[in-house]
């Protein structure tokens, strides 16, 4: 392996938490990328494994799926958690054909047509959200604002009831930003709990919704489990929350540290599609993915043998040099920008145009209003090697002028077959899905 010795080594610990919070990982990857682009990460608190810091490999191995599983699990875990309980049963942890047969199931309800036809929802929802927060004048934009729009969507589009969005939003919180291990042990299944109830309720009385299409549709002539519908809900949970939660926060947290941006953005809303996609490279929120190799394979030189845990470090491919012209700035004009957010491959991200929409949503709403805003406060960032961004944006939002639509809402299905554009259908179709 060749190495830069112009560079001086970083101590390399990818798996500290404490780095992402008040560290510097981009030191890291950057030596990484430049000497040890296929790293071995000695065994410590977490099993040993490889570490991908570049573009390319990264890209290599989203493509490869026949040689690097997600069955086994996408995140690193310790060795006595033994293997995620979700494995080859949950879109997120499956392998072809499997992947594809559940992907399948849900596939219509986050495509851009029927995208589209949530949208009137889901500014409903964005507006609702900003109003809360225009009435408290400070507020935790993490909290307050980016948490709660991904869930109100993704709580109406399974079919969750409006009066218990808050109650999901309480749970949901603890469970993925409780500093205490039990309290979010025990959020997580009290949500388990709920969906396992509401797939019952379900599979007795279907409606168009996700889960009652996971509740009732068959692979070759056979239901899903109970616990396969439990699963595949929690993970459409937190799938279609906690990435575009933290991408969110993290992109306005981006245009408060670059107000030029904001301001060009307010002066050419037109460039609202490629700031979506600077937000999704900039913040990368997904820390690492991991893949398992099925067999024995090379990188670059670097044995990998069958069973070994590959790691794909996305902030770090998303900041490589020899793609990304000028990686370490923030610009909303950046063209292309074809970055690895969302995955590639068999595995990108099911709710990407879903995602892309609810950031372009609002950030526009904020931006058609002229809402003014300000830290109130000193931000803080995530202690997590899974995903990576603020914990807490506290910010002031002062009011400018209220434009509204009335729209109505339209299922998703009903939205396919009806083909009905909405009020910012010209603005999708801009953005690559």
């Amino acid at each position: 392996m060749q190495v830069d010795s112009s560079q001086k080594a970083p101590r390399i610990n990818l798996v500290d938490p404490e780095l992402y919070a008040d560290g510097d990982p981009f030191e890291q990857w950057r030596w990484l990328r430049a000497n040890a682009p296929v790293y071995w990460h000695p065994p410590a608190e977490l099993p040993g494994f490889w570490a991908l810091t570049r573009y390319e490999d990264i890209r290599t191995v989203y493509r490869d799926a026949a040689t690097f599983s997600s069955a086994k699990g996408i995140l690193l875990r310790p060795a006595d958690h033994g293997e995620d309980p979700g494995g080859g049963r949950t879109l997120a942890l499956t392998d072809a054909p499997r992947h594809r047969q559940l992907r399948g199931l849900v596939d219509e309800w986050f495509a851009l047509r029927s995208v589209r036809g949530f949208e009137p929802e889901m500014t409903e929802v964005t507006r609702r959200v900003v109003d809360e927060a225009l009435e408290s004048g400070t507020c935790d934009f993490v909290t307050d604002v980016a948490a709660r729009v991904p869930l109100y969507v993704i709580c109406r589009m399974m079919g969750v009831p409006s009066s218990d969005w808050d109650h999901l939003f309480m749970l949901t919180s603890q469970a993925f930003g409780a500093s205490d291990p039990l309290t979010q042990r025990f959020a997580h299944l009290d949500i388990m709990s709920y969906f396992e109830e509401l797939q019952a309720a379900k599979a007795a009385n279907p409606g168009d919704d996700l889960v009652s299409i996971l509740a009732t549709s068959e692979i070759d002539g056979v239901r899903l489990t109970p616990d396969e519908i439990l699963l595949n809900c929690d993970n459409l949970l937190v799938g279609g929350t906690e990435n575009t939660r933290i991408a969110a926060a993290g992109g306005m947290l981006a245009f408060l540290e670059h107000r030029d941006q904001w301001d060009a953005l307010a002066k050419e809303p037109e460039l609202l599609p490629s700031a979506v996609e600077e937000v999704l490279r900039w913040t990368s929120t997904a820390t690492h993915i991991m893949r398992t190799a099925l067999r024995p394979t090379e990188i670059h030189g670097n044995q990998v043998a069958a069973g070994d845990r590959v790691t794909l470090w996305l902030p770090s491919a998303n900041r490589d040099e020899s793609v990304f012209d000028r990686p370490d700035e923030f610009d909303i004009r950046r063209k292309p920008n074809r970055h690895l957010a969302l995955g590639f491959g068999e595995h990108f991200c099911l709710g990407s145009v879903l995602a892309r929409a609810e950031l372009r949503i609002l950030y526009h709403e904020l931006l058609h209003r002229d809402i003014q805003i300000e830290l109130a406060g000193t931000p803080t960032r995530l202690t997590s090697i899974v995903v990576n961004g603020p914990e807490a944006l506290p910010v002031r939002l002062t009011a400018g002028q209220d434009a509204r639509a009335g729209d109505d809402w339209i299922s998703p299905r009903a939205a396919v077959k009806a083909n009905k554009p909405s009020a910012h259908t010209a603005a999708c179709s801009k953005i690559h899905c």
